[in-house]
């Protein structure tokens, strides 16, 4: 039971601290959608959709205003596509991207997750179209995320999936270009991909998932933030339980949201996502946060160790407030939407390898960066390849979302818009890996994949 004090804190945070919902995300198996004809199939996704999200964003609009919860995106997942097209003889994927593009407009939906394959042990004939697929989809439409899972702890790494991964973003980049490369803004490459993540643009529907699903992505880094100043100087053992109560009250809140959305839908309610999630907002920023721990500028040395603080206390916090804590719960260190990550990467504090090494210790990996539009596909596939590594070995969920920004060269900036914010374009090492990545074949799985 909440007492009065909790109550006025909430609010305090909502009020005055950024604390919001990022998002409702609905998820739903289009695998009755699947048909020989790929115009046939494209209509039933695009039906099903409309009928299951018909009452989403007016839901998820009526507990804004009476609960007075900030619900910044209502968003939508489905069933990996490669499963769903798979059964048409199509070579192309796309009308059924833009039938999901289409269907989200109608929905009134920010973004729409699931143009997606799981390649991590090899690739099916359905998983070789949508790959391929990618760009072209990606270019056509405006609120279609993709996702690609090339590793895991249990397989290993798909090192002829990434490789190919490489040239899909360049790929996507190039059709893009006109918007400075956004079409990768919507790609994401995974290691140990979660099936009930409600963020984009990793979202898709997993095949363990029930018909329809709600699940809730809670974000609150002002919140962590004011937190903190209120412990300067204190213990870190002071810190990290001032988190954990903190995560823990805006858990509670999320699950709130979670369980009159389902009600009111008829939809069973899924996980709530405790994930710290910025926004390009000042007071709204992780590496603030990081920063405040006592850090002059995020990238020093002591970020990474500041982070797995951020971290655990986050999930620990979460997991003592809700029974259905999932999706990826922690810490995002995407540098485009983090205006202290801007800062610092254009700064020069913050490099490529130093945000490899704190993609160790959070919840996702190297995300929403720009590099330079020249950039090789095999240099691409390398880093794709160092991420999934760090998953693999760690048996966490890492992954890429990197921007080769079409005509930008190192200090050149990028913008997106909105919550994908901007981007400086940040140097990759010049030395090639080209002969590594073009061995292909699959790195086998790590020793602590066997355990019973």
């Amino acid at each position: 039971m909440l007492s009065h004090s909790d109550i006025l804190q909430t609010v305090d945070m909502i009020d005055h601290q950024h604390l919001d919902i990022r998002t409702i995300t609905m998820g739903m198996s289009l695998r009755d959608c699947a048909h020989q004809d790929i115009a046939e199939c494209a209509r039933r996704v695009y039906d099903k959709i409309c009928r299951n999200a018909e009452h989403l964003v007016e839901t998820g609009c009526a507990i804004e205003a009476e609960y007075g919860i900030p619900i910044v995106n209502k968003r939508i997942s489905v069933t990996p596509v490669a499963i769903v097209a798979e059964s048409s003889d199509s070579e192309d994927y796309s009308p059924v991207a833009v039938a999901m593009d289409r269907a989200a407009k109608n929905c009134g939906v920010n973004f729409i997750g699931g143009f997606s394959a799981l390649v991590h042990k090899g690739f099916t004939t359905g998983d070789r179209r949508l790959i391929n697929s990618i760009p072209s989809a990606l270019a056509a439409t405006e609120m279609v995320c993709s996702s690609v899972n090339v590793a895991s702890t249990k397989t290993g790494i798909n090192m002829d999936a990434v490789y190919e991964m490489g040239r899909i973003v360049k790929r996507t980049a190039e059709l893009t270009a006109d918007s400075g490369g956004l079409g990768c803004a919507k790609l994401v490459v995974f290691a140990n991909a979660v099936e009930d993540n409600p963020f984009m643009a990793g979202a898709f529907h997993g095949v363990g998932e029930p018909e329809c699903v709600i699940n809730v992505g809670v974000s609150g880094p002002g919140v962590v933030y004011h937190t903190l100043q209120g412990v300067k100087g204190q213990p870190f053992d002071v810190v990290a339980e001032s988190i954990k109560k903190t995560a823990f009250r805006i858990t509670r809140m999320g699950q709130l949201v979670a369980q009159e959305a389902s009600k009111r839908l008829g939809v069973p309610f899924g996980v709530v996502d405790l994930s710290l999630a910025p926004t390009p907002a000042m007071g709204d920023s992780v590496a603030r946060v990081l920063e405040e721990m006592g850090l002059e500028v995020c990238g020093t040395h002591g970020t990474t160790a500041a982070l797995a603080l951020l971290n655990d206390a986050v999930k620990k916090g979460g997991l003592m407030a809700s029974g259905h804590v999932g999706g990826l719960s922690g810490a995002f260190i995407p540098v485009s939407e983090d205006e202290g990550m801007i800062a610092a990467a254009s700064g020069g504090t913050l490099t490529l390898d130093k945000l490899e090494a704190m993609t160790c210790v959070c919840s996702v990996g190297l995300d929403m960066i720009a590099v330079p539009g020249d950039t090789t596909a095999e240099t691409i596939a390398a880093i794709i390849a160092d991420e999934s590594a760090i998953g693999v070995v760690n048996n966490k969920t890492t992954a890429v979302r990197i921007i080769p920004a079409p005509g930008k060269s190192v200090g050149d900036q990028v913008e997106f818009g909105g919550l994908l914010g901007s981007a400086p374009v940040m140097p990759v090492h010049p030395e090639s890996a080209e002969t590594f990545i073009r061995r292909g074949g699959r790195i086998p799985a790590p020793l602590q994949s066997l355990r019973i």
